[in-house]
């Protein structure tokens, strides 16, 4: 059976357990979560299996038991891949295959095959590869890369196709190589980021498919890549708002968070967050259509905090309001989350609002202030104006005057600018 790409649906079985101090409730959520994702890597899941066990059996991850039951269901369905929802140890992967004798994917897995999917730019695809490279080379098997280079099937995309037939070295090899390649792609990065550093930041931040690219595009009124998918973003996307009190803001856009996201993964993506991390605030953005959105907010939260990112003003949206079943809920969720800005970026609903709050925020803590500059100090003015909000010039006795507003960190850059122009001009 084909997907809608025209490619083969590998039918895959998808195994959840559940451990002490996790609710069953939260691991079919959880497990529903990982066949939403085995869908956007292109596979069909024909069932589920769960077990409540109080610590991963260490050969297998689950026990005998249901190993047999789960061979049984593979063989009835014909199912040719199992996706666990849970990282499995080397050990624990190999043992599996050897028993079933069938393709073992585990979380990550899934989730590096999706990033190679959508791995767009360079950068990007350079971060999906070394990844990758990192999480197969102690899981290099025998058992099905022959059948999977010739399917390609999933878990095999990017450089499981050409690497994972080469020995350890020439791996560790290539894995030097990206390395430093990415070094290089976040030194010009960081030049970039140099050029905009007095220009205001704000990031889009929010677990997968909460509808960020949706909402850049709206308020930018420009054209990103929007999709309804898992992970449809990978790229830092930075586009330009206007805003009339404000002037130029600039909206970083980077890849959504998941419950269970291993480190190594968000390791993988630094330099992208690096973008998140120079932002003057966040807009966390929530679905608050879905079910479990309160769920994912704090999985946002968590990985924040792992980023370092917490400490930042946030501006919290709650997004695809157009799709909240009940007058009734959405109103409840207005009581109870007062401080929250509704959107719909699809219907263009609280937008303007949204701005407000970013003008607010950005200006919380102004206070107004006056500097003169020679005339001819066209490089300071312009500073001036990326620094401060400028609200009126004037010129008299050869000097620029520009009256702003500013925060006190704003001031004191103002302040050492200037000191710095007075000397040149003095020296002169």
């Amino acid at each position: 059976m084909k997907s809608h790409t025209g490619q083969i649906e590998e039918k895959a079985l998808v195994v959840g357990v559940v451990f002490p101090g996790i609710g069953r409730i939260q691991e079919e959520e959880s497990l529903n979560e990982l066949v939403a994702l085995a869908e956007t890597a292109g596979a069909r899941v024909v069932g589920k299996i769960m077990q409540t066990r109080n610590a991963a059996h260490a050969a297998t991850f689950i026990g005998k038991g249901k190993l047999g039951q789960l061979a049984r269901k593979a063989s009835e369905s014909e199912a040719g891949m199992i996706i666990f929802n849970a990282d499995l140890t080397p050990a624990q992967a190999r043992n599996l295959e050897g028993e079933l004798k069938r393709k073992i994917l585990d979380r990550s897995g899934l989730i590096l095959d999706i990033f190679a999917r959508h791995a767009r730019t360079r950068e990007s695809q350079i971060q999906v590869e070394l990844a990758q490279l990192q999480y197969y080379l102690p899981r290099l098997t025998r058992l099905w890369t022959h059948l999977s280079r010739q399917e390609a099937g999933i878990g095999t995309r990017g450089p499981g196709e050409t690497q994972l037939e080469s020995d350890r070295r020439a791996i560790r090899k290539r894995i030097g190589h990206l390395q430093s390649e990415l070094e290089k792609i976040e030194r010009q990065r960081s030049i970039r980021r140099k050029h905009r550093r007095n220009v205001p930041k704000a990031a889009l931040v929010g677990y997968t498919n909460v509808g960020k690219s949706s909402l850049l595009t709206a308020l930018a009124d420009s054209r990103v890549f929007v999709e309804n998918r898992l992970f449809a973003t990978l790229d830092a996307t930075i586009r330009s708002m206007e805003l009339e009190e404000t002037g130029r803001v600039l909206l970083i856009d980077t890849v959504g968070f998941i419950r269970k996201l291993p480190h190594h993964l968000v390791a993988s993506f630094r330099s992208t967050l690096e973008e998140s991390r120079e932002a003057d605030i966040l807009l966390h953005v929530v679905d608050v259509s879905h079910a479990g959105f309160e769920e994912q907010m704090a999985t946002v939260q968590s990985v924040l905090k792992d980023l370092d990112l917490d400490r930042k003003p946030v501006i919290t949206v709650f997004n695809k309001v157009d799709r909240v079943a009940s007058g009734e809920d959405l109103a409840l969720y207005k009581q109870r989350y007062p401080d929250v800005v509704f959107t719909s970026a699809l219907k263009g609903m609280g937008l303007n609002a949204l701005k407000s709050a970013v003008v607010d925020l950005l200006h919380q803590g102004e206070s107004p202030g006056v500097v003169a500059v020679p005339h001819n100090a066209s490089r300071a003015v312009a500073a001036v104006y990326d620094l401060a909000r400028v609200v009126r010039r004037e010129h008299a006795d050869g000097q620029t005057i520009l009256h702003f507003f500013a925060t006190a960190v704003q001031r004191k850059k103002i302040d050492a600018l200037v000191d710095r122009v007075m000397h040149e001009h003095t020296d002169h």
